[in-house]
């Protein structure tokens, strides 16, 4: 047969329409209007997210469409994006959620303080048209236990405080109860900054000052403070900065004491910081748990632009949205850029390649907090401080079974038992001090009988622990060790990125073994050894701490059956 008798076959007809979600005119039209004149640029796209979410109370699938739309990305990377925070909700199809969600932190401190009982009673004394969730920490571990009605944290809940706080609404107003710039400038405040502008001071003498004090890195890490600013300096220009306010690990809420009392502290030391290493911006990434310290800096950063004292740097405050990596620092450098928190494989450094592949330094809200004082006293004042050996000046995030807790400043290898005893009022009535975790959640738990060791960097790694951000959790003999190393490992189960099979398979199984029980000792601690050699960044490396110090110094909890939070 020839070619052109051959019988023609049925054309499938043209899609009337592109693959994938149409775009809805009405949802498009309430992105635009809710976006207004700002730019339309890739890294605000979780600052769209926010505003999405606080307008209508979660995010449907036309309004993502609409989003990615408009901002000329798929939708797959805008989706991606949206469903990595917790404090998104995408809806899709499904219905949408109840108009007021309560949040109950159920992280270490607030699980000692009755977080699985108010679980249990919230949903039948709030009712159905309000939704009750499990969070992790949110930075008010001294406030035990803490209940989030939205994101306005209701301090030492009970059930009737809590349906009071629905009744009355969750509205976040300016915290008001800190230094606004008018009385910082009242007690000399920004002179140091204005005399660094003028070129009354070097950045070598400034170098020189955060070095002679030894000052560190306070968010964790320990990484002295002048070399690295010597090592983003010493990159091509142009550089940037990124200020860490994403205090997340469990026990910790030092940042969130200094920036309600007194921001400006911060702000002088961030921008005394961005003038020495050259910065054109400096980013603030603060997490969402803290809405009225958000609203707070928004207004004075303001007032510190309308004072001339940012036309070197740039300021961004930029809002997080309920991920614990994002403290990790490459992981908050994606996430200013408007990505998913996933942590980067190193090197190259952050110092090197950092925010939009620039050289970046990154520093801690603490950190910063004290170039004032050094600079202005000079480094044998922060020296002056100390104990065993150690120099300098450190705040402790102090909570658990202890009388008055919250943040405590004490000189530097100061040890677990002197900051009960001597800042804290001592144990709580009826409890006898049993165990602490000297980091936080990630930083391991020791005895009683080892509360003598000095709590500072580099003294605690020889017993497979470490001091990180200086949070420290009292444990009583009402506790069950085995539970804690449970809660902490759920912790990080729930907060693995996902990037990683060793995390986010191994605290899953982890969890899971040491759930159901009796702990296999080996097996345990092959796992754990396959999580910290094989993980990409520190969350992975350091979950299986606290489970490692149950079986090295708690071998009697071994034999008991795990315990219970109510």
């Amino acid at each position: 047969m020839n070619v052109i008798d051959k019988p023609q076959t049925s054309r499938r007809r043209p899609r009337e329409t592109p693959k994938g979600r149409q775009v809805d005119p009405r949802a498009l039209l309430e992105i635009k209007e809710l976006l207004g004149a700002r730019p339309r640029r890739r890294d605000l796209l979780i600052e769209f997210l926010h505003l999405i979410q606080d307008r209508y109370g979660h995010i449907s699938a036309p309004h993502l469409a609409a989003l990615a739309d408009e901002m000329k990305l798929a939708q797959a990377e805008v989706y991606e994006v949206a469903t990595f925070y917790a404090h998104f909700d995408v809806v899709k199809d499904g219905p949408v959620p109840p108009p007021i969600t309560v949040r109950v932190c159920d992280s270490l401190s607030c699980a000692m303080a009755g977080a699985e009982k108010l679980l249990a009673a919230l949903p039948g004394k709030l009712g159905p048209g309000v939704r009750v969730l499990r969070a992790p920490c949110m930075g008010a571990c001294d406030r035990a236990p803490v209940v989030a009605v939205g994101h306005v944290q209701v301090p030492h809940s009970a059930p009737d405080k809590v349906a009071a706080a629905v009744a009355e609404g969750s509205h976040a107003h300016a915290y008001r109860g800190g230094k606004d710039l008018a009385a910082y400038e009242a007690e000399a405040g920004y002179a140091l900054l204005r005399s660094c502008l003028a070129g009354k001071r070097t950045r070598e003498e400034i170098i020189k000052a955060v070095s002679d004090a030894g000052l560190r890195g306070l968010g964790g890490a320990g990484f002295p403070t002048g070399r690295k600013w010597t090592l983003v300096r010493a990159e091509p220009p142009p550089r940037l900065m990124a200020v860490n306010a994403d205090e997340g690990e469990p026990g910790t809420f030092k940042d969130r004491y200094y920036l309600e009392r007194d921001p400006h502290r911060f702000i002088e030391g961030m921008l005394i910081a961005a003038w020495v290493v050259e910065a054109a911006a400096a980013y603030i990434y603060l997490r969402d748990e803290y809405p009225e310290i958000r609203l707070m800096l928004l207004q004075e950063l303001a007032k510190v632009e309308a004072a001339g004292l940012t036309r070197y740097t740039r300021l961004e405050l930029r809002r997080g949205a309920g991920a614990y990596i994002c403290g990790e620092e490459s992981a908050m450098i994606e996430s200013i850029e408007g990505k998913r928190g996933l942590p980067r494989h190193r090197p190259p450094y952050v110092a090197q390649v950092g925010l939009f592949g620039r050289p970046t330094l990154e520093q801690n809200v603490e950190t910063l907090y004290w170039v004032r004082d050094i600079v202005e006293k000079g480094a044998p004042w922060f020296t002056s401080y100390g104990r065993r050996d150690r120099k300098g000046l450190r705040s402790f995030s102090v909570s658990g079974r202890v009388k008055n807790p919250g943040v405590k400043l004490a000189p530097a290898g100061v040890s677990a038992r002197e900051l009960i005893d001597e800042y804290c009022g001592g144990m709580a009535e009826g409890h006898t001090f049993k165990a602490y975790l000297p980091g936080g959640a990630s930083g391991g738990i020791l005895p009683a009988s080892m509360a003598d060791l000095p709590l500072d960097f580099g003294a605690l790694e020889p017993y497979g622990c470490f001091v990180g951000s200086h949070a420290v959790v009292v444990l009583s003999d009402q506790d069950d060790i085995k539970a804690v190393a449970l809660n902490l490992m759920k912790f990080f189960e729930d907060e693995s990125c996902g990037q990683c099979t060793p995390c986010r398979a191994g605290t899953e199984k982890a969890a899971k073994l040491m759930a159901n029980g009796p702990w296999d000792g080996s097996l345990l601690t092959e796992l754990a050894a396959a999580m910290r050699d094989a993980s990409i960044c520190g969350l992975g490396q350091a979950a299986p701490n606290p489970l490692l110090c149950v079986l090295k110094y708690f071998p009697e909890e071994l034999k008991k059956p795990l315990g219970s939070w109510q």
